[in-house]
Protein backbone atom coordinates (compact mmCIF):
# COMPACT_ATOMS: atom_id res chain seq x y z
CA UNK A 1 0.00 0.00 0.00
CA UNK A 2 1.24 3.64 -1.09
CA UNK A 3 1.75 6.04 2.55
CA UNK A 4 1.82 9.25 2.43
CA UNK A 5 3.98 11.30 5.55
CA UNK A 6 1.28 12.49 7.81
CA UNK A 7 3.54 15.54 8.89
CA UNK A 8 4.08 16.87 5.24
CA UNK A 9 0.62 16.15 3.57
CA UNK A 10 -1.70 16.76 6.53
CA UNK A 11 -0.17 19.32 7.87
CA UNK A 12 2.12 21.01 5.54
CA UNK A 13 0.61 20.12 2.33
CA UNK A 14 -0.77 22.10 -0.68
CA UNK A 15 -4.51 23.90 0.92
CA UNK A 16 -7.29 21.98 -0.84
CA UNK A 17 -11.35 22.83 -0.72
CA UNK A 18 -12.20 21.32 2.75
CA UNK A 19 -14.21 18.31 3.20
CA UNK A 20 -18.08 19.07 4.32
CA UNK A 21 -18.58 17.30 7.85
CA UNK A 22 -22.31 16.69 8.35
CA UNK A 23 -22.56 15.46 11.81
CA UNK A 24 -25.49 13.02 12.73
CA UNK A 25 -26.76 12.41 16.00
CA UNK A 26 -29.54 11.40 17.81
CA UNK A 27 -30.49 8.96 20.91
CA UNK A 28 -30.35 5.51 20.87
CA UNK A 29 -32.88 3.60 18.59
CA UNK A 30 -33.82 7.29 16.92
CA UNK A 31 -32.87 6.06 13.49
CA UNK A 32 -29.63 7.31 12.55
CA UNK A 33 -28.39 4.33 10.65
CA UNK A 34 -31.54 4.30 8.81
CA UNK A 35 -31.74 7.83 7.50
CA UNK A 36 -27.58 7.25 6.91
CA UNK A 37 -28.36 4.20 4.23
CA UNK A 38 -30.98 6.42 2.85
CA UNK A 39 -27.96 8.76 2.08
CA UNK A 40 -25.59 6.50 1.20
CA UNK A 41 -28.67 5.18 -1.82
CA UNK A 42 -28.95 8.38 -3.41
CA UNK A 43 -27.06 8.85 -6.62
CA UNK A 44 -25.87 12.54 -5.74
CA UNK A 45 -23.98 11.16 -2.55
CA UNK A 46 -20.74 8.94 -4.17
CA UNK A 47 -18.90 11.45 -3.19
CA UNK A 48 -19.70 11.02 0.25
CA UNK A 49 -17.49 9.07 3.08
CA UNK A 50 -18.66 7.52 6.94
CA UNK A 51 -17.05 7.73 10.05
CA UNK A 52 -19.59 5.54 12.70
CA UNK A 53 -18.66 5.86 16.39
CA UNK A 54 -19.79 2.68 18.03
CA UNK A 55 -20.16 2.74 21.89
CA UNK A 56 -19.61 -1.21 22.51
CA UNK A 57 -16.56 -3.38 22.92
CA UNK A 58 -17.98 -4.92 19.41
CA UNK A 59 -18.67 -3.23 16.60
CA UNK A 60 -21.50 -4.23 15.24
CA UNK A 61 -23.43 -1.10 13.41
CA UNK A 62 -20.76 -0.38 10.76
CA UNK A 63 -22.07 -3.62 9.20
CA UNK A 64 -25.84 -2.23 8.72
CA UNK A 65 -24.70 0.41 6.61
CA UNK A 66 -25.36 -0.53 3.08
CA UNK A 67 -22.17 0.66 1.11
CA UNK A 68 -19.00 -0.45 0.25
CA UNK A 69 -16.62 -0.89 3.71
CA UNK A 70 -13.66 1.02 1.68
CA UNK A 71 -16.25 4.29 2.32
CA UNK A 72 -16.73 3.70 6.38
CA UNK A 73 -14.26 3.74 9.10
CA UNK A 74 -15.39 2.88 13.24
CA UNK A 75 -14.29 4.48 16.21
CA UNK A 76 -15.34 2.01 18.41
CA UNK A 77 -15.55 1.07 22.34
CA UNK A 78 -16.25 4.24 23.64
CA UNK A 79 -17.79 7.45 22.74
CA UNK A 80 -16.31 10.18 20.82
CA UNK A 81 -17.78 12.90 22.93
CA UNK A 82 -15.62 11.95 25.65
CA UNK A 83 -12.90 9.32 25.90
CA UNK A 84 -12.28 8.50 22.14
CA UNK A 85 -11.66 11.97 20.52
CA UNK A 86 -8.23 11.50 19.91
CA UNK A 87 -9.70 8.58 17.99
CA UNK A 88 -11.80 10.68 16.40
CA UNK A 89 -8.77 13.05 15.80
CA UNK A 90 -6.75 9.97 14.39
CA UNK A 91 -9.62 7.97 11.88
CA UNK A 92 -10.08 11.70 10.19
CA UNK A 93 -6.17 11.83 9.57
CA UNK A 94 -5.80 8.17 8.52
CA UNK A 95 -8.95 8.53 5.97
CA UNK A 96 -6.97 11.58 4.43
CA UNK A 97 -3.75 9.70 4.30
CA UNK A 98 -5.83 7.30 2.17
CA UNK A 99 -7.73 9.41 0.29
CA UNK A 100 -3.83 10.92 -0.79
CA UNK A 101 -2.88 7.77 -1.70
CA UNK A 102 -5.46 6.75 -3.48
CA UNK A 103 -6.37 3.59 -1.71
CA UNK A 104 -10.10 4.47 -1.21
CA UNK A 105 -12.19 7.09 -3.40
CA UNK A 106 -11.79 10.89 -4.03
CA UNK A 107 -14.43 11.97 -0.94
CA UNK A 108 -15.48 15.53 0.02
CA UNK A 109 -18.25 15.01 1.49
CA UNK A 110 -18.13 13.19 5.20
CA UNK A 111 -20.52 12.19 7.85
CA UNK A 112 -20.15 11.45 11.37
CA UNK A 113 -22.60 8.97 12.96
CA UNK A 114 -21.84 9.75 16.95
CA UNK A 115 -22.72 7.16 19.13
CA UNK A 116 -26.69 7.63 20.53
CA UNK A 117 -25.17 8.66 23.74
CA UNK A 118 -22.93 10.90 22.88
CA UNK A 119 -23.00 15.06 23.67
CA UNK A 120 -22.32 16.56 20.40
CA UNK A 121 -20.98 20.05 21.95
CA UNK A 122 -17.52 18.31 22.71
CA UNK A 123 -17.07 16.84 19.10
CA UNK A 124 -17.92 20.16 17.66
CA UNK A 125 -14.97 21.61 19.67
CA UNK A 126 -13.09 18.65 18.78
CA UNK A 127 -13.83 19.77 14.47
CA UNK A 128 -13.44 23.42 15.30
CA UNK A 129 -9.77 23.63 16.89
CA UNK A 130 -7.71 21.24 16.23
CA UNK A 131 -5.24 22.40 13.74
CA UNK A 132 -4.48 19.63 11.64
CA UNK A 133 -8.31 18.66 11.51
CA UNK A 134 -9.62 22.19 10.58
CA UNK A 135 -7.01 22.37 7.46
CA UNK A 136 -8.74 20.28 5.47
CA UNK A 137 -12.41 19.39 7.09
CA UNK A 138 -14.66 21.76 7.89
CA UNK A 139 -17.59 21.19 10.01
CA UNK A 140 -20.82 21.66 7.75
CA UNK A 141 -23.71 21.37 10.61
CA UNK A 142 -25.59 19.25 13.01
CA UNK A 143 -28.94 16.85 12.21
CA UNK A 144 -30.34 15.10 14.83
CA UNK A 145 -32.79 12.45 14.76
CA UNK A 146 -36.06 12.08 17.25
CA UNK A 147 -38.13 9.11 17.24
CA UNK A 148 -41.91 10.37 17.31
CA UNK A 149 -43.34 7.33 19.04
CA UNK A 150 -40.83 8.09 22.26
CA UNK A 151 -39.60 10.90 21.79
CA UNK A 152 -40.94 13.03 24.33
CA UNK A 153 -40.16 10.10 26.64
CA UNK A 154 -36.96 10.38 25.68
CA UNK A 155 -36.32 14.11 26.21
CA UNK A 156 -37.97 13.57 29.89
CA UNK A 157 -35.34 11.23 31.13
CA UNK A 158 -32.54 11.77 29.04
CA UNK A 159 -30.57 14.76 29.14
CA UNK A 160 -28.00 13.43 25.96
CA UNK A 161 -30.99 13.74 23.96
CA UNK A 162 -31.90 16.88 25.18
CA UNK A 163 -28.09 18.87 24.58
CA UNK A 164 -28.49 16.88 20.46
CA UNK A 165 -31.93 18.03 20.37
CA UNK A 166 -30.80 21.92 21.18
CA UNK A 167 -27.28 21.85 19.03
CA UNK A 168 -28.86 20.60 16.25
CA UNK A 169 -29.25 23.05 12.12
CA UNK A 170 -32.07 20.06 11.29
CA UNK A 171 -33.84 18.13 12.99
CA UNK A 172 -35.12 15.19 11.29
CA UNK A 173 -38.49 13.08 12.58
CA UNK A 174 -38.38 9.15 12.14
CA UNK A 175 -41.23 6.60 12.41
CA UNK A 176 -43.92 9.42 12.17
CA UNK A 177 -46.18 6.62 10.05
CA UNK A 178 -45.94 4.97 13.41
CA UNK A 179 -46.82 7.77 15.18
CA UNK A 180 -50.44 9.19 15.63
CA UNK A 181 -50.52 13.21 14.41
CA UNK A 182 -51.49 13.91 17.92
CA UNK A 183 -48.38 12.87 19.31
CA UNK A 184 -46.26 13.82 16.65
CA UNK A 185 -48.16 17.77 16.80
CA UNK A 186 -47.33 17.51 20.57
CA UNK A 187 -43.40 16.36 20.10
CA UNK A 188 -43.03 19.46 17.46
CA UNK A 189 -43.84 21.84 20.17
CA UNK A 190 -41.73 20.20 22.98
CA UNK A 191 -38.62 20.47 19.80
CA UNK A 192 -39.38 24.01 19.58
CA UNK A 193 -39.27 24.99 23.06
CA UNK A 194 -35.70 23.47 23.11
CA UNK A 195 -34.22 24.82 19.89
CA UNK A 196 -36.12 27.31 17.81
CA UNK A 197 -33.90 27.99 14.91
CA UNK A 198 -33.96 24.28 13.77
CA UNK A 199 -36.10 23.09 10.45
CA UNK A 200 -37.96 20.07 11.59
CA UNK A 201 -38.53 17.56 8.47
CA UNK A 202 -39.79 14.23 8.18
CA UNK A 203 -37.94 11.71 7.53
CA UNK A 204 -39.89 10.95 3.84
CA UNK A 205 -38.49 15.13 2.97
CA UNK A 206 -35.68 13.49 1.65
CA UNK A 207 -32.34 14.34 -0.39
CA UNK A 208 -28.70 14.65 0.64
CA UNK A 209 -29.57 18.73 1.12
CA UNK A 210 -31.10 17.22 4.43
CA UNK A 211 -27.94 16.59 5.84
CA UNK A 212 -25.30 19.41 3.94
CA UNK A 213 -25.79 23.33 3.54
CA UNK A 214 -27.77 23.12 6.68
CA UNK A 215 -26.16 25.82 9.08
CA UNK A 216 -23.91 29.40 9.11
CA UNK A 217 -20.80 27.52 9.33
CA UNK A 218 -19.53 28.20 5.37
CA UNK A 219 -21.75 31.74 5.80
CA UNK A 220 -20.12 33.61 3.03
CA UNK A 221 -21.74 31.25 0.18
CA UNK A 222 -24.67 30.65 1.96
CA UNK A 223 -26.73 33.54 2.40
CA UNK A 224 -30.06 31.51 1.95
CA UNK A 225 -28.89 29.58 5.18
CA UNK A 226 -28.36 32.77 6.93
CA UNK A 227 -32.19 34.07 5.86
CA UNK A 228 -33.67 31.11 6.80
CA UNK A 229 -31.94 31.54 10.41
CA UNK A 230 -33.05 34.90 11.07
CA UNK A 231 -36.50 34.03 9.87
CA UNK A 232 -36.53 31.52 12.50
CA UNK A 233 -35.54 33.82 15.05
CA UNK A 234 -37.70 36.62 14.05
CA UNK A 235 -39.48 36.80 17.20
CA UNK A 236 -36.69 35.45 19.16
CA UNK A 237 -36.46 39.24 21.37
CA UNK A 238 -33.98 39.42 24.34
CA UNK A 239 -37.79 39.31 26.29
CA UNK A 240 -37.43 34.95 25.75
CA UNK A 241 -36.24 32.75 28.39
CA UNK A 242 -37.28 29.03 28.21
CA UNK A 243 -36.89 26.86 30.54
CA UNK A 244 -36.13 23.30 29.66
CA UNK A 245 -35.93 20.04 30.76
CA UNK A 246 -32.29 19.41 32.64
CA UNK A 247 -31.26 23.45 32.74
CA UNK A 248 -31.01 23.82 28.96
CA UNK A 249 -32.39 27.39 27.83
CA UNK A 250 -33.05 29.32 24.68
CA UNK A 251 -32.60 32.93 24.79
CA UNK A 252 -31.26 36.15 22.54
CA UNK A 253 -29.55 39.18 22.99
CA UNK A 254 -30.63 41.93 20.53
CA UNK A 255 -28.50 45.53 19.84
CA UNK A 256 -29.50 48.56 17.54
CA UNK A 257 -25.99 50.39 18.26
CA UNK A 258 -23.18 48.69 16.19
CA UNK A 259 -20.35 46.94 17.68
CA UNK A 260 -16.67 47.37 17.12
CA UNK A 261 -15.79 43.75 16.37
CA UNK A 262 -12.68 43.26 18.56
CA UNK A 263 -14.64 44.34 21.82
CA UNK A 264 -16.93 42.08 20.95
CA UNK A 265 -14.79 39.21 20.44
CA UNK A 266 -13.02 40.39 23.59
CA UNK A 267 -16.18 39.98 25.59
CA UNK A 268 -17.55 36.50 24.42
CA UNK A 269 -14.02 34.89 24.96
CA UNK A 270 -14.06 36.41 28.70
CA UNK A 271 -17.71 35.21 28.60
CA UNK A 272 -16.93 31.46 26.85
CA UNK A 273 -14.28 31.66 29.88
CA UNK A 274 -15.92 32.29 32.36
CA UNK A 275 -19.23 29.98 31.54
CA UNK A 276 -17.63 28.07 28.17
CA UNK A 277 -19.18 24.85 30.37
CA UNK A 278 -22.43 25.84 30.51
CA UNK A 279 -22.61 27.59 27.40
CA UNK A 280 -23.47 24.81 24.95
CA UNK A 281 -23.90 27.05 21.73
CA UNK A 282 -23.98 31.05 20.46
CA UNK A 283 -25.04 32.35 17.38
CA UNK A 284 -25.53 35.29 15.84
CA UNK A 285 -25.03 38.11 13.41
CA UNK A 286 -23.27 41.15 14.08
CA UNK A 287 -23.63 44.92 12.87
CA UNK A 288 -20.01 45.44 12.90
CA UNK A 289 -19.22 49.26 13.72
CA UNK A 290 -17.81 51.34 10.47
CA UNK A 291 -18.48 48.22 7.97
CA UNK A 292 -21.55 47.90 5.83
CA UNK A 293 -21.46 44.17 5.94
CA UNK A 294 -22.58 41.94 8.92
CA UNK A 295 -20.28 39.45 10.83
CA UNK A 296 -21.53 35.61 11.44
CA UNK A 297 -20.21 34.77 15.35
CA UNK A 298 -20.41 30.99 16.29
CA UNK A 299 -19.59 29.40 19.17
CA UNK A 300 -19.49 25.97 20.90
CA UNK A 301 -18.40 25.64 24.90
CA UNK A 302 -15.38 27.30 25.50
CA UNK A 303 -14.15 27.90 21.84
CA UNK A 304 -15.22 30.98 19.41
CA UNK A 305 -14.91 30.92 15.57
CA UNK A 306 -13.00 33.48 14.13
CA UNK A 307 -16.32 35.65 12.52
CA UNK A 308 -17.04 35.44 8.85
CA UNK A 309 -17.73 38.47 7.58
CA UNK A 310 -20.73 38.37 4.61
CA UNK A 311 -20.92 40.24 1.67
CA UNK A 312 -24.14 41.22 2.91
CA UNK A 313 -26.79 41.83 5.01
CA UNK A 314 -29.56 39.24 4.28
CA UNK A 315 -32.75 41.78 5.06
CA UNK A 316 -32.73 45.13 5.63
CA UNK A 317 -32.88 44.42 9.19
CA UNK A 318 -29.37 45.35 10.55
CA UNK A 319 -30.23 44.36 14.30
CA UNK A 320 -27.24 42.84 15.92
CA UNK A 321 -28.27 39.44 17.47
CA UNK A 322 -27.15 36.79 19.32
CA UNK A 323 -28.77 33.30 20.77
CA UNK A 324 -27.26 31.38 23.26
CA UNK A 325 -28.31 27.71 23.97
CA UNK A 326 -27.14 27.57 27.74
CA UNK A 327 -27.14 24.80 30.61
CA UNK A 328 -28.14 26.06 33.54
CA UNK A 329 -27.47 29.63 33.64
CA UNK A 330 -29.90 31.94 32.01
CA UNK A 331 -29.95 35.37 30.20
CA UNK A 332 -29.42 37.83 33.55
CA UNK A 333 -25.83 35.85 33.83
CA UNK A 334 -25.21 36.94 30.52
CA UNK A 335 -26.17 40.38 30.90
CA UNK A 336 -24.20 41.04 33.88
CA UNK A 337 -21.15 39.55 32.46
CA UNK A 338 -21.70 42.06 29.48
CA UNK A 339 -22.18 44.70 32.09
CA UNK A 340 -19.19 43.78 34.09
CA UNK A 341 -17.16 44.04 30.99
CA UNK A 342 -18.16 46.99 29.78
CA UNK A 343 -17.50 48.63 33.25
CA UNK A 344 -13.51 47.29 33.46
CA UNK A 345 -13.75 49.01 30.04
CA UNK A 346 -14.93 51.84 30.80
CA UNK A 347 -12.42 52.21 34.27
CA UNK A 348 -9.49 50.57 31.89
CA UNK A 349 -10.08 53.62 29.26
CA UNK A 350 -10.44 56.19 32.34
CA UNK A 351 -7.17 54.93 33.53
Amino acid sequence: MNTVDASDAWEHGPPEAQVAVALLTGFLGSGKTTLLNRLLKHPDTRNVAVVVNEFGAIPIDHHLIETSTDRIAVVGNGCVCCSTRGDLIDCLLDLFRRRQAGDIPVFNRLVIETSGLADPAPILKTLITDRIVARHYRLDGVVTTIDAIHGAETLERHPESIAQTALADRIVLTKTDLADRRTTVALESQLRTINRTAPIHSRNEFGPELFFGTGLYDAPTRSAAVDRWLAANAHHDGALDHRHTHGIRSFALMDEIPWPLGRLEGWLRALLTDHGRDILRIKGLIHVEGMGRPAVIHGVQHVLHSPIVLARWPSSDTTTRLVFITRGIGRDTVVEHLNAFRDAERHERAA
